[in-house]
């Protein structure tokens, strides 16, 4: 079954079944035979004919209510009630309230179509209450995360201000403003990135490259920051392995992966890239030896603006890992998360390769 389909098999594709209508036809027999007897009885009894008139008449005006009344009911029933809480329901819903829940009119095993319906819309409610959640958090996390550079830069400002600063001082608060403005320029930036490719304004621009080339220029990238704390890094990469992606959003990935081995992998540690391709996927690895994350934190790592620590929490915004994940799903990748607190973390990312012939293992090489 496909992803957003639901099972209907056994849901009832009428409201109003045979077995009403065989209702109806037994009782308008019913009656008929009864009428048919009644008017003998009335014949042979040498009852008036007014009688015989007026009787039948009323007899025939019961029936017809009663049918009327018991059609009225079922109508009712069946599609007025349930169709006025849902009018009821959506208009709490457009007045803002996502706490709405319609029940449905039958239990599962007597579902009709309708039923189905009410459970769409009650599935839509509680996905419109989680988006307005998110979009809460979103704004107040933005906020907090962009108030944080702008006091620095608005404290260091005014130091900078005061008289009989020496020039070491003065260079250092300038070194703190511009790295606080660097934070909200990436922040800005993030948010920008991750905005576009959540609204599918970002095309990929798909093509097959190699990949172990693009993770090679990606790890140089950061040598400096292994080399200054003295972290030990291995790859394992093939000598080429193709994929059919977009190049620069690739990068993001490969970027922010490393960065952040780089940046939660204490010093003396060690960081191994490690690339392979089998059954048509190529899949690359990042593990460092950093503390790791406990299996909450992981749940929710790749959701936006979450930092598991309070360690993290100074190094970063929180985006990295949401933009990672939105790239992938949208060049049809994957990635995997396996960690344990105090042993560090892997990522591991699965593309698709570009054709059977996409990957040629070589020997592993070191940086």
């Amino acid at each position: 079954m496909k992803n957003g389909e639901k099972n209907i098999s056994g849901v009832k594709e009428s409201l109003f079944p045979a077995s009403v209508f065989a209702i109806y036809f037994g009782v308008i027999l019913l009656m008929s035979g009864i009428h048919s007897g009644l008017v003998v009885f009335m014949n042979q009894s040498g009852w008036p004919d007014t009688v015989q008139t007026v009787i039948p008449m009323l007899y025939w005006g019961m029936v017809a209510a009663g049918l009327t009344l018991f059609t009225r009911k079922k109508i009712k029933d069946a599609y007025e009630e349930p169709l006025h809480r849902m009018a009821e329901a959506a208009g709490r819903v457009a007045g803002g309230d996502f706490s709405v829940y319609v029940p449905t009119i039958h239990t599962q095993d007597r579902w009709d179509y309708l039923d189905v319906m009410i459970t769409d819309f009650n599935k839509m409610v509680e996905e419109l209450g989680s988006i307005e959640t998110l979009k809460t958090d979103f704004v107040s996390n933005v906020s907090h995360e962009m108030k944080t550079p702008i006091a620095v830069i608005k404290n260091y400002a005014e130091l900078l201000q005061m008289e009989g600063l020496r020039e070491e001082q003065k260079k250092e608060y300038a070194r703190n403003i511009e790295a606080a403005a660097e934070k909200l320029s990436g922040l800005i930036s993030n948010i920008l990135r991750l905005n576009r490719l959540e609204n599918q304004r970002i095309v990929p621009e798909v093509e097959p490259y190699n990949v172990c080339r693009q993770l090679c220029d990606c790890i140089l990238q950061f040598e400096d920051a292994w080399e200054e704390k003295q972290i030990i890094l291995e790859t394992r990469l093939e000598d080429c392995a193709m994929v059919e992606a977009d190049e620069s959003l690739l990068e993001l990935v490969w970027n922010n992966l490393i960065s952040n081995a780089v940046k939660f992998t204490p010093p003396g540690g060690s960081i191994t890239v490690e690339q392979t391709s089998k059954d048509g996927l190529v899949s690359v690895s990042v593990s460092d030896t950093g503390c790791g994350m406990e299996p909450e934190s992981i749940r929710h790592i790749f959701d936006k603006f979450y930092q598991a620590d309070g360690s993290r929490s100074r190094e970063g915004n929180g985006l990295g890992l949401a933009l990672v994940k939105r790239v992938l799903e949208l060049l049809d990748g994957g990635i995997q998360v396996f960690s344990e607190p105090g042993k560090g973390s892997t990522f591991l990312v699965t593309l698709p390769a570009a054709g059977a012939d996409g990957g040629k293992a070589g020997a592993g090489r070191g940086l």
